[in-house]
């Protein structure tokens, strides 16, 4: 289905952060792709850093890449997997872009020697970019998920944008959708409104009234308390919908449909629900990961353990192969800079998997090198993931090729042998934001390997953020001594991926397969990996 014009349901949260706007705003646009429209979602974030590029996980989770090689929040990979759209940097704007791109303007003399002013030059910037996809006419409808909470004030130019959007464009044109919080009091027994009733209010001072209320809340709702929320925030009893907890992010598109949001959606935006949707997919995707055939223990080893959204694509992929299997993937989150030979065999022992994961700088390298060897010398399948499969080509320099003090130029810039290089493009590049090399490459994979046979082919398009390499010098050293290059870029050389053929599953990719596994698609070396690990459980 095809509207004249695009549509626009912008998404705000209020009371806490975290409430999962992400979540609401990807299982709005799958219910919306479900009743025949094309959709796509874009996610304003406050802060005034370009990108997220440079935040350290602990601060703000996984930084997400994009295709074409924008570093971006990682709302947008809650974006891809629920709906399998892809992405661009015109999905991710900070507070940091807008005012860089009216600097800009301003030092070119744009605005004619007018005095720049958040408003009108700010908003009309931050409509601009709102506006853009819905320009490329490849939309019916434009979700946008505005981050922070209502009443901060770096979000307050981003609002008073919705609110001339929704002016201009037409209230039939548009929709607000609020999240907040129904907090339970344990003392009382009660859940309490009141603290959604002032988020309504602050929203209501800045000129916007929403349209339909997701009201979080770890118990149950009563009809009565539903009505009494509707009363006191001018909203209709029908729009006001419960977001409750459940096993799986991927029920909540269910659950919402169960409440007719979709149906609510459409009335608000005038658009005809002549189409129900088809869901069938996701209830079967769904029913598989609430109800595995068994389970399988998978160790994660990394140095950002505490906080799992630094993983979180990995994360959702394990949950994506696993359904794909009918097994339950079990994480177990490692420290990486609590491993070493003494400790690897109690802390990955009763692994049936061993994934190395991503990371920059020298923290934790040694034990992330440590759970490689206790991989390699154990038979137990073994998933490196860009610094991880560095790690996979340290540990074989050091202890299959003997070359003592192996190492990455990156952690230890004076190692004799060089084994993992800066790459020739990065040598000279000083800045931090958005420098590396970002987005989807080409890969050519030997027929045969284990990354052939996950793929079923032989050419594949991968999502990189590195800058450093496989050093080539050393290609023939390593696999005369059993360690193969499966995958290479057809264009520079450049060693994308590498495996132990006498290995049960010993596989190092230098880009990151998680950031393109999605519900529709779970991604083949996940799937191909989990199940290693399944047949390596049942052969204990």
């Amino acid at each position: 289905m095809k509207l004249s014009k695009p549509k626009y349901i912008f998404v705000t949260g209020g009371v806490a952060s975290s409430l999962g706007k992400g979540i609401i705003s990807a299982s709005i646009a799958r219910l919306l792709q479900a009743r025949g429209y094309t959709v796509t979602i874009q996610k304003l974030d406050p802060y005034i850093n370009i990108d997220p590029g440079t935040l350290n996980p602990y601060e703000h989770g996984e930084c997400y890449v994009t295709e074409d090689g924008t570093e971006t929040d990682l709302d947008l990979g809650h974006y891809e997997r629920f709906t399998s759209i892809t992405t661009t940097h015109a999905n991710n704007v900070t507070t940091g872009k807008i005012y860089k791109s009216v600097i800009e303007k301003e030092r070119k003399g744009e605005y004619l020697g007018k005095t720049v002013q958040v408003i009108p030059h700010i908003t009309d910037e931050i409509k601009r970019c709102i506006q853009f996809l819905g320009q490329t006419k490849q939309y019916d409808i434009i979700i946008t998920e505005i981050g922070g909470t209502v009443g901060d004030i770096e979000s307050l130019p981003f609002i008073e944008s919705v609110r001339q959007l929704r002016y201009q464009l037409g209230y039939r044109n548009t929709a607000l959708v609020h999240l907040t919080l129904i907090p339970y009091m344990a003392a009382s027994g009660e859940l309490k409104t009141k603290p959604t009733q002032h988020s309504v209010k602050a929203l209501l001072e800045n000129g916007l009234q929403p349209d339909i209320l997701v009201l979080r809340t770890e118990h149950p709702l009563t009809k009565e308390l539903r009505r009494k929320v509707a009363l006191f925030c001018n909203v209709d009893p029908e729009a006001v919908m419960e977001s409750i907890d459940v096993p799986t992010i991927y029920e909540c598109p269910l659950r919402m449909h169960e409440q007719h949001l979709d149906d609510v959606v459409l009335e608000k935006l005038n658009i005809p629900a002549d189409q129900e949707p088809d869901l069938e997919s996701l209830r079967s995707f769904v029913d598989k990961v609430k109800h595995p055939s068994s389970t399988v223990d998978i160790a994660l080893v990394g140095k950002y353990t505490e906080l799992p959204d630094a993983y979180k694509s990995i994360c959702e992929s394990f949950i994506h192969a696993g359904a794909a299997n009918d097994c339950k993937v079990r994480l177990h989150y490692v420290n990486s800079e609590k491993v070493n030979a003494g400790n690897a065999a109690e802390l990955l022992g009763k692994m049936s998997g061993i994934l190395v994961a991503p990371g920059f700088g020298n923290r934790g390298i040694d034990g992330k090198i440590e759970a490689v060897r206790y991989a390699r010398e154990n038979n137990i399948p073994f998933f490196g993931i860009c610094l991880g499969m560095q790690c996979a080509v340290i540990e074989f320099a050091r202890n299959v090729l003997g070359l003592e003090g192996a190492a990455s130029v990156e952690t230890e810039p004076s190692t004799p042998y060089p084994v993992i290089d800066l790459m020739e493009e990065q040598k000279g590049v000083t800045a931090k934001g958005g420098t590396m090399r970002l987005g989807g490459y080409p890969c050519t994979l030997v027929k045969g390997s284990h990354a052939a046979e996950a793929y079923g082919k032989q050419t594949v398009v991968e999502r990189h953020r590195h800058r450093y390499e496989f050093n080539n010098d050393y290609l023939e050293r390593f696999e005369a001594a059993g360690m193969r290059a499966a995958g290479l870029n057809p264009d520079t050389g450049l060693v994308e991926v590498v495996e132990i053929p006498s290995h049960r599953w010993f596989v190092g990719t230098q880009y990151h397969p998680e950031y393109k596994s999605t519900v529709r698609t779970p991604h083949p070396l996940f799937t191909s990996f989990v199940a290693a690990a399944m047949a390596y459980r049942d052969s204990k």
